[in-house]
């Protein structure tokens, strides 16, 4: 007697949990995530529930939706598991206890481990700055050191890094009038700078988040637009242009209508991916459409001299976009619609300068015929090993165009402001003034800044500032910077108020003219000018001098030098974690005595 109701308990229960368990996930199957796994599937399939009242005609039919969009709709196994437990007995339930594991490998859902689920959600935080994992009892983020109630995105990069939010007030008001004292400064000809902006570029999100919150994030315009506006720069100093969204036509120009149509659709889905880590929601397509003709007016703008110059703070980002792809979390090319934009309104030559840290192949691809439009791209490239492994040094254009593609493929991460700044003053203001652009666009990536999670390169916002003060000569001072990259909070904030002061006609502050490269990055820089000399002879001399003093540059790096050192500071955090003994040394604390031969 006491087996047999034990065994009714026990496949009692297993039979009404199985059975809310589907009742549950049979609604919410309909709309699953468009991934790699899903491409098989041609239809929507309507709920089995006949008294479920879900509205899912939202949705609608993926039965257009172009094959560059795979839909993942997943099937119900949570039914055939049940039918299989209600035909298992209790002795085979204690003989066979495998048979109720996982009969289908991906269905990990177990409502016994529920409760250790939500105590591995409840010990780590992930960080607002650099959006890394830490455990709950950390207070600093152990890679960026930002605090846990960090309030960059009230303040921008004006909060304390190490710090909660005290005492920031009076920093404010008084950087509010510092800047403000500023504007007295500045001429009336530099104050033009328009600003192109919405928050609806906001709603693009990844829905569901994976192991972590992805890079490509809302919170990086909120922190750019934080640090902006306690610096009294926007609203301020600069002026914002109503917001448009680009029309098909305008699109048709840089991309294929499949693209276009592929974007286009995930406005009827909840989530979508275009590779693993390109994703879409409902509001995608619009925020793509926005930042495209936020970036195209900007471009009209300042060909039409309405603005000298203009900052477009928009997401998603569009370097990567090419003319049949979206990928790199790039929806719409924006560099390449502004380019066509500026040219319709009446501009004969562009020049893009890439300097985000990743390649911009959909730029390349886009315009290597075009001998109107020249293509500048400083990236890490590491032999093709770095994303997206495109932009070698001998990718110069085709069709005769070659020569109006010029990739400037660092080798190595940790590369910066010395190299940077060699490579514009050796290859980038020799070729620029040697095509004379009507206006310059800088797709202006900040991920090669120093602190972020994935360039791991060292520029800092001065390098970015002494960048654009050298862009700004090219073309009469006509200059665009588009957003595209930069993942660390902090360091985009910083860099891009750095760019938007130098539009605004400040000085960059640091004089980086006297500065050394690498050698990694003389290498680079002189296979570089070996390959570009054959389309553009001005590079002759710079590649001739550079040739015979490279021996020389080499010799005088090798003697040892005293060096003045550049001041560490440590994260209070890692006093008591594993970095303790960093955390000691670099306070002085531990001295290490060098071994006398």
């Amino acid at each position: 007697m006491v087996s047999e109701a034990l065994q009714k308990r026990v496949d009692g229960e297993v039979e009404v949990n199985l059975q809310k368990q589907g009742d549950q996930h049979s609604c919410q199957s309909v709309n699953g995530r468009c991934g790699k796994s899903g491409s098989d599937r041609n239809g929507v399939r309507s709920c089995p529930d006949d008294n479920c009242q879900e509205d899912n005609t939202d949705v609608g039919s993926y039965r257009d939706v172009p094959s560059s969009v795979e839909i993942d709709l997943q099937p119900d196994t949570l039914r055939k598991k049940a039918r299989q437990q209600r035909e298992i007995t209790f002795q085979d339930m204690c003989k066979n206890w495998d048979i109720l594991g996982d009969g289908d490998e991906d269905d990990d859902d177990d409502s016994d481990w529920e409760p250790l689920q939500k105590l591995r959600e409840i010990v780590k935080w992930f960080c607002t700055n650099c959006t890394m994992a830490n455990l709950d009892v950390a207070v600093h983020c152990d890679s960026c050191g930002e605090h846990k109630e960090s309030a960059i995105l009230k303040h921008g990069f004006f909060a304390p890094s190490f710090a909660q939010d005290s005492n920031l007030l009076e920093t404010e008001l008084e950087t509010k009038r510092t800047d403000k004292a500023m504007v007295l400064q500045v001429s009336t000809s530099n104050s033009s700078t328009a600003i192109g902006f919405d928050e609806r570029m906001l709603l693009h999100s990844e829905v569901e988040m994976k192991s972590h919150p992805h890079p490509e994030r809302p919170d990086r315009l909120r922190a750019i637009a934080a640090s902006l506006a306690t610096a009294g720069i926007f609203p301020g100093r600069c002026y914002p242009i109503p917001a448009r969204e680009i029309t098909k036509e305008e699109l048709e120009k840089v991309h294929s209508l499949e693209n276009i149509q592929a974007v286009e659709v995930t406005s009827n889905v909840i989530s979508c991916y275009f590779t693993p880590d390109t994703y879409a929601n409902k509001h995608s397509a619009q925020a793509a459409r926005l930042a495209a003709g936020l970036c195209a007016d900007l471009a009209s703008e300042i060909i039409s001299g309405r603005a000298k110059n203009g900052f477009a703070l928009v997401r998603p980002p569009g370097h990567h976009a090419g003319v049949k792809q979206a990928m790199g979390f790039c929806l719409h090319n924006n560099a390449a619609v502004s380019a066509l934009a500026a040219q319709a309104a009446g501009a004969k030559k562009v020049l893009i300068v890439d300097w985000d840290v990743h390649h911009g192949n959909g730029t390349q691809e886009i315009f290597e015929q075009n001998k109107s439009v020249l293509y500048i791209s400083l990236h890490r490239h590491e032999l093709g090993r770095f994303y997206p492994g495109t932009g070698a040094a001998d990718e110069v254009g085709t069709m005769g165009a070659e020569g109006y593609c010029v990739n400037v493929p660092w080798s190595q991460s940790g590369v910066g402001d010395n190299d940077y700044i060699f490579a514009f003053k050796q290859v980038v203001l020799p070729i620029a003034s040697a095509f004379a652009p009507d206006l310059t666009i800088i797709s202006a990536g900040f991920d090669a800044a120093r602190g972020d999670p994935l360039g791991m390169c060292d520029v800092t916002p001065a390098g970015y500032a002494q960048m654009t003060q050298l862009l700004n000569t090219v073309s009469g001072g006509k200059l665009l910077v588009i957003l595209e990259g930069g993942y660390n909070l902090r360091s985009i904030s910083s860099s891009a108020t750095a760019v938007i002061k130098v539009l605004l006609g400040e000085s960059p502050g640091c004089d980086l003219d006297d500065s050394f490269p690498s050698s990694a990055g003389m290498k680079t820089v002189l296979d570089v000018l070996a390959i570009q000399k054959n389309f553009w002879p001005v590079l002759e001399s710079n590649f001739s001098k550079l040739q015979s003093e490279s021996e020389i540059f080499a010799t005088e790096r090798r003697k040892p030098c005293k060096q003045r050192r550049r001041a560490v500071v440590a994260p209070i955090s890692w006093r008591w974690g594993r970095k303790r003994l960093l955390y000691h040394l670099l306070k002085g604390q531990i001295r290490v005595r060098s071994k006398e031969c």
